[in-house]
C-alpha cells in the first residue's frame, strides 16, 4: 500500500513538473514573439596618430653560428641607434623574433650538405609623430635593414570617437525601428536589451625588402620615402531590441 502511495505521489510530482516546464516554455516563446530587434551603423573618421611597422634584417649565409650572430647583433645594434637618434622612445621598440637557422644546400652528388648559419631578426616600432615614418625606413636601411613591412595606422585613443559612432548608430537604429514600425503598424514599447559590436578596420601597408627598392638613391644615403596615412574607421553595430505592444 505504501509503494502505492509513493508511486502515485512520485507522478504527481512529475505531471507538476511538466505543466511548469511547458507554462514556462509557452511564456518565453510569448515574449520572444513581443520582440523586435533593429541593427544600426555608427562610423566616424579620424587621422591616425600611431604607426606600427616591424623592421628587421636577415644576415646573409655565414660559415660559423657565431659569425652569423656578431654580424646580425653588429647590424641591430646599429639600427637601434639610427632610432633612438631620430627621437623613437626605447619603450615604442620591442624585439618581436629572433631566430638562428642553419642552412643547407642539396645535390644530388652530396645530398643535404650544411653550408653555414644566417639570423633573422625583427622589431616591432611604434612610432608617435608620423613625419618620421620615411625617416625611418631610410634611415634603417642604411644601417642594414633589409625586412621592413605590416605597416599599420591606429588611434592612440579611441574612446571619444567610439562614443561619437556609437551615438550614431543608436540614432540610425531607432529611426529604422520606426520606419518600420510605421509601415508595418507594428506599436514599439520601450528598449529592453541593447548589444553593441565594434570592429576597428586596419590599414596594413606591405613596404619589404626595403633595401633592394632604394638601389638608385644618392651616395648620401637612402632616400626617404613618403608613406600616405590617410584616415582611420572606427564603426560601431548597435543592436536595439524593442518590446512589441
Amino acid at each position: 500500500m505504501k509503494k502505492i502511495h509513493v508511486f502515485l505521489a512520485s507522478l504527481g510530482i512529475l505531471a507538476v513538473t511538466a505543466i511548469v516546464v511547458v507554462a514556462l516554455v509557452k511564456a518565453n516563446q510569448i515574449n520572444n514573439q513581443d520582440r523586435f530587434s533593429v541593427v544600426g551603423s555608427g562610423t566616424v573618421y579620424a587621422k591616425a596618430d600611431i604607426a606600427n611597422i616591424q623592421v628587421g634584417l636577415k644576415t646573409g649565409t655565414q660559415k660559423t653560428a657565431a659569425a652569423a650572430t656578431i654580424d646580425s647583433t653588429s647590424k641591430m645594434n646599429n639600427i637601434i641607434q639610427a632610432l633612438k637618434k631620430l627621437g623613437i622612445d626605447e619603450k615604442d621598440i620591442q624585439t618581436s623574433s629572433y631566430n638562428l637557422n642553419p642552412v643547407y644546400n642539396w645535390t644530388n652528388q652530396k645530398g643535404q650538405e650544411l653550408i653555414g648559419y644566417e639570423v633573422t631578426q625583427n622589431l616591432t616600432l611604434k612610432i608617435r609623430d608620423l613625419t618620421k615614418i620615411g625617416d625611418v625606413i631610410s634611415q634603417t636601411t642604411d644601417q642594414g635593414a633589409n625586412q621592413i613591412g605590416n605597416i599599420s595606422f591606429t588611434i592612440d585613443d579611441e574612446f571619444a570617437l567610439k562614443n561619437q559612432a556609437r551615438e550614431l548608430a543608436i540614432q540610425k537604429a531607432e529611426e529604422k525601428a520606426n520606419l518600420i514600425a510605421k509601415q508595418t503598424g507594428m506599436r514599439l514599447g520601450e528598449v529592453k536589451s541593447v548589444y553593441e559590436n565594434s570592429d576597428p578596420v586596419p590599414n596594413p601597408i606591405s613596404y619589404t625588402n626595403a633595401k633592394m627598392d632604394l638601389s638608385a638613391a644618392p651616395a648620401s644615403g637612402v632616400v626617404s620615402p613618403e608613406i600616405q596615412t590617410g584616415q582611420n574607421e572606427i564603426k560601431v553595430d548597435v543592436t536595439l531590441v524593442y518590446e512589441v505592444k
